[in-house]
């Protein structure tokens, strides 16, 4: 059993959502192999190699890969998805983009926002906007899964800070001012 993780990255790095996809993936049991699809993404790839629990690294280059686009890259995973029993994507605008595609061409489901994985086919996902956890299980030969970032870990906007006093009242001054005037 081999998992496909497929790597979100700039070409240069791979991005923060692909390490939780590997830990993820490490988790379905077996070899966690990593597909780097870009243009000029040799550093992506190399970093990729540095993930701890990834044990192969494939590099697809070519001008087709250079923006991103869904369906090259979907074309890409179903050129080598045979050889996988998990095939899992960031829940990424991209990786949402992509699996779905990949999914239907393998005729097999999808399960999306994975949040935990239980055994090799039985996995956690939020249902009901969130408000609820479902455990859900799969049959299928090959398993397409989007995983979710964990929350700890998902840009946060920074706090604002609360107005001081003596930001409020001048504020204050301003107002009555400005009233005073008219």
């Amino acid at each position: 059993m081999t998992a496909l993780v497929i790597a979100e990255h700039d070409n240069a790095s791979i991005k923060g959502a692909t390490l939780n996809t590997v830990s993820a993936a490490a988790a379905c049991g077996g070899d966690v192999h990593v597909l780097v699809a870009g243009h000029n993404a040799g550093a992506a790839a190399a970093a990729a190699a540095q993930i701890a629990g990834v044990s192969k690294v494939l590099h697809a280059d070519g001008a087709s890969l250079a923006e991103g686009l869904a369906e090259n890259l979907a074309a890409q995973v179903l050129a080598i998805a045979g050889s996988y029993s998990h095939i899992l994507f960031p829940a990424t605008a991209s990786g949402k983009n992509v699996a779905p595609r990949v999914a239907a061409l393998l005729d097999v489901g999808q399960l999306s926002d994975v949040t935990k994985v239980i055994s090799a086919d039985t996995f956690e996902r939020p249902i009901y906007a969130g408000n609820a956890i479902a455990t859900v299980q799969s049959g299928d030969a090959t398993k397409i899964l989007t995983v979710r970032t964990p929350a700890s870990t998902r840009r946060q906007p920074p706090a604002a800070a609360p107005p001081s006093r003596a930001s409020r009242l001048r504020t204050t001054a301003a107002r009555a001012a400005s009233s005073a005037v008219k």
